[in-house]
């Protein structure tokens, strides 16, 4: 029987699992930047330049990426599945909008399950502030430049991913992010210019999710995550509904008038 020898192992490896590990898990997220080299390898307790080391190879593996004046970033790239092109594809097809909130419904109901059953404390605290980040969105009444209260939104299902200890689920839902924060699916508000009755029924959904995570109720999170979801699906159908027939009585009024309607929509 033949027998090799263990390799002694390099504290350079040890770097690198340990940083992989924290991107994997969001305690470093895509854009953010590490501390200081001689901060890191103090926490580490390690050598800076076996740190160094351990960077660089995190670099050519291209999960870290080094900027103009010095530092080292997480991958802006990391994980995201949805470039800028086909997030302008889906939010002009109603189709590709309603194949999307029935990917996010079973996510998403996904990660308020597991949320409820797994947020330590500190995940409660962090989804606290992004739900009440949320809900001023939703109570402001003077702003009218909605894409606040999309990134709102779209933080605030992100903290339940994170909540959720599921780094799958986790990194899908952080590949949505810039889709859902764009997207007129997480922006129902923009549609209805703010009607008082969506956003009311939006302010109480998201009451309910919330509270349930907290909570621990783990069955009502998914189901009202699982309700919220079919809610936008409800609201989006409904304005896809309205505005063909809109468009097929411009039509049928005149030609003109359809043309310049179809003019004054947004981009």
């Amino acid at each position: 029987m033949s027998i090799g020898r263990i390799a002694p192992r390099r504290l350079a490896d040890s770097i690198v699992e340990e940083l992989e590990k924290m991107i994997l898990e969001g305690t470093l997220q895509p854009g953010e930047r590490l501390p200081a080299e001689r901060t890191l390898a103090g926490r580490f307790g390690v050598s800076r330049p076996s740190l160094r080391e351990a960077v660089q190879r995190l670099a050519t593996k291209g999960l870290l990426v080094s900027r103009q004046g010095g530092g080292h970033y997480v991958s802006e790239s990391l994980g995201s599945s949805f470039t800028d092109p086909l997030i302008t594809l889906l939010e002009n097809r109603p189709d590709a909008q309603k194949d999307l909130l029935e990917y996010r419904r079973t996510l998403e109901a996904d990660c308020a399950y597991y949320a409820a059953l797994r947020a330590t404390a500190l995940d409660k605290a962090h989804l606290k502030t992004a739900y009440e980040t949320l809900q001023a969105c939703y109570a402001s009444e003077a702003s009218s430049d909605l894409s606040e209260e999309g990134s709102a939104d779209a933080r605030f299902h992100l903290a339940i991913a994170e909540a959720s200890h599921n780094i799958i689920l986790l990194h899908t839902i952080r590949g949505l992010f810039s889709l859902l924060k764009t997207n007129v699916v997480t922006n129902i508000g923009g549609m209805y210019a703010r009607e008082k009755r969506t956003r009311s029924e939006l302010t109480e959904q998201h009451r309910l999710l919330f509270e349930a995570i907290i909570e621990g109720r783990a069955d009502d999170a998914r189901f009202f995550a699982g309700q919220h979801i079919q809610y936008a699906q409800h609201v989006l159908s409904e304005k896809h509904e309205n505005d063909r027939r809109m468009e097929t009585s411009l039509r049928r009024s005149s030609p003109g008038a359809a043309a310049e309607a179809e003019a004054g929509k947004p981009a």
